[in-house]
C-alpha cells in the first residue's frame, strides 16, 4: 500500500491502513475472473491499480479477487467506515449490471482450483516465479482472502516494542477475526480453514513463513536478519528467479515490517463480512496495542504461543490453550477485550461491541457453521451453503453484521 505521507511524520498507532479483499461471483457464487476488466473500464486500459475517489482498487493473484485500500490512512474509525463502504458500493454499482457482485470471508465456500485464473498482466512474472517454486494450484494460494491492518509506528525503538507487544496477542485473534468454515463445497477440519492452508503453501521455502507467529526481536537489523535475509538465502539455494530474492513483501509471518510506508502489517484475520466488522477488529487491536504499549513487557514462551495459535486455528473461541491467564481462547479473548476497552478512543468505543458479540456468541466461521447445519436439515447441504453465503454478500453491500 502506497501512503503518501508527505513530510509529516505519524505517531505511532496513529493511523490506520486496511487493505480488504473480496471475491466478484455470480449469483450462484461462481468465481468471476473480471477485475482485470473491471479495472479498464474504470481507468481506460488495464493497470494494477484504479485510483479513485478516496480508495483504491486493486488486483489480486486471482483474477476474480479484487483488494481495496485506502489512497491514505485513516486516524478515524469513522472515516474509516464511510470511506471503504463508499467503495464496495461504486463497485458494486458497476458489478450489478453484469449480474455479479462482491464476497468477503476467509475462503470461497465452493471454489475449485481449476476454475481460478492467475492475474495475468503487469506484474505477471512474479506471479510466474511463485508458481515455479511453489506450485500456485492451492487453496493457500488461490483460494484465500484476509483483512490486513497496518498499524503506524513513530522510530525503530517505538516499531521494534510495537513489533513484539504484537507478538504476545496474535496467536488469539483468529479465535475472533475466523471467517472460513466452509471450502470446496465442504466442512473443513478447522475453525480457521485459511490460515490452515497459509500455513502450508510454502512449505518449499519454510523460512518465507516460519512458524507464523514470529520470535521476538531487539532492532530492524535482527528482524531483517531472521527474515528477509534468512529466506532470500534459501530461495537462492533453491534456484527461485531473482525477483522474489531480498523482497520484504515476500515475509509472510502473521506481522511484518513495511518499511516503506513506516508501518507493521498484520497478516492473521480473515476478511470479513463487511466493512464495519473489519474496523472493529481495526478498533479493537489499535485500543488493546495501545493498552499493551503502555503496560510492562510480558514475554510469552514462542513456543506456547505458536501452539496456541494452531490450537486456536483448529478449536476457535473453545481451544484450550498454555496462557499463564486463561485455560481457553475465549477467555483470553475477554481480557483482551477489557484492555481495548480501558484505552479506547471514544470512537473506537462504539465498534467494540462488536467484538463482543463475536467472543460471546461466536466467531464467524462458527456462527456460518451453525446456520448452514440448521438450514441443511430443512433443505440441502449445497442449497444451505448458496442461501447463507449470498445473505454475506448482501450483508457486504449494506454494510450489516451478520448472525
Amino acid at each position: 500500500m502506497d501512503y503518501k505521507h508527505g513530510s509529516r511524520r505519524y505517531q505511532t498507532l496513529e493511523m490506520l491502513g486496511p487493505e480488504h479483499e473480496f471475491s466478484v461471483v455470480d449469483e450462484e457464487l461462481k468465481p468471476m475472473p473480471v477485475v482485470d476488466l473491471i479495472i479498464k473500464r474504470l481507468c481506460g486500459r488495464i493497470k494494477n491499480n484504479a485510483y479513485l475517489s478516496g480508495f483504491v482498487f486493486c488486483n489480486e493473484l486471482q483474477k476474480h479477487v479484487a483488494e481495496f485500500k485506502g489512497i491514505t490512512p485513516f486516524r478515524s474509525p469513522l472515516h474509516f467506515e464511510e470511506t471503504m463502504q463508499k467503495a464496495i458500493v461504486e463497485i458494486s454499482d458497476i458489478l450489478d449490471g453484469l449480474g455479479m457482485k462482491l464476497l468477503g470471508m476467509g475462503m470461497h465456500p465452493t471454489l475449485t482450483l481449476d476454475e481460478v485464473e492467475v492475474w495475468d498482466h503487469r506484474n505477471k512474472q512474479i506471479y510466474d516465479a511463485l508458481h515455479q517454486v511453489f506450485n500456485l494450484r492451492q487453496h493457500g494460494w488461490l483460494n484465500i482472502q484476509s483483512y490486513q491492518l497496518n498499524l503506524s509506528y513513530y522510530n525503530e525503538g517505538e516499531a521494534v516494542k510495537l513489533y513484539n507487544r504484537l507478538t504476545g496477542i496474535l496467536p488469539y485473534i483468529p479465535a475472533i477475526s475466523a471467517s472460513s468454515p466452509i471450502y470446496a463445497s465442504k466442512v473443513g477440519a478447522f475453525v480457521d480453514n485459511r490460515l490452515h492452508f497459509y500455513g502450508i503453501n510454502q512449505a518449499k521455502i519454510p523460512s518465507i513463513l516460519g512458524e507464523i507467529i514470529p520470535k521476538p526481536i531487539d532492532s530492524f537489523e535482527t528482524y531483517r536478519n531472521l527474515t528477509i535475509r534468512q529466506y532470500s538465502a534459501d530461495l537462492i539455494r533453491a534456484k527461485a528467479p531473482a525477483c522474489l530474492i531480498n523482497k520484504e513483501w515476500l515475509n509472510s509471518r502473521s506481522e511484518v515490517f513495511r518499511f516503506d510506508r513506516k508501518a507493521i502489517e498484520i497478516r492473521i484475520m480473515d476478511e470479513q463480512e463487511c466493512i464495519k466488522s473489519d474496523v472493529a477488529l481495526s478498533a479493537f487491536i489499535r485500543a488493546l496495542m495501545r493498552g499493551l504499549m503502555e503496560r510492562e513487557e510480558v514475554i510469552y514462551p514462542h513456543l506456547l504461543l505458536v501452539n496456541d495459535f494452531h490450537a486456536v486455528i483448529r478449536d476457535g473461541l473453545d481451544a484450550k490453550v498454555c496462557h499463564p491467564e486463561a485455560s481457553t481462547a475465549r477467555d483470553v479473548c475477554r481480557r483482551l477485550l477489557d484492555i481495548a476497552h480501558d484505552h479506547a478512543l471514544e470512537e473506537e468505543q462504539k465498534y467494540l461491541w462488536i467484538i463482543k458479540k463475536r467472543v460471546e456468541e461466536g466467531n464467524l466461521s462458527e456462527t456460518i457453521a451453525k446456520h448452514i447445519q440448521k438450514r441443511a436439515q430443512r433443505t440441502n447441504f449445497t442449497d444451505a451453503v448458496l442461501h447463507i453465503y449470498s445473505e454475506l454478500a448482501e450483508k457486504l453491500r449494506k454494510n450489516e453484521i451478520y448472525g
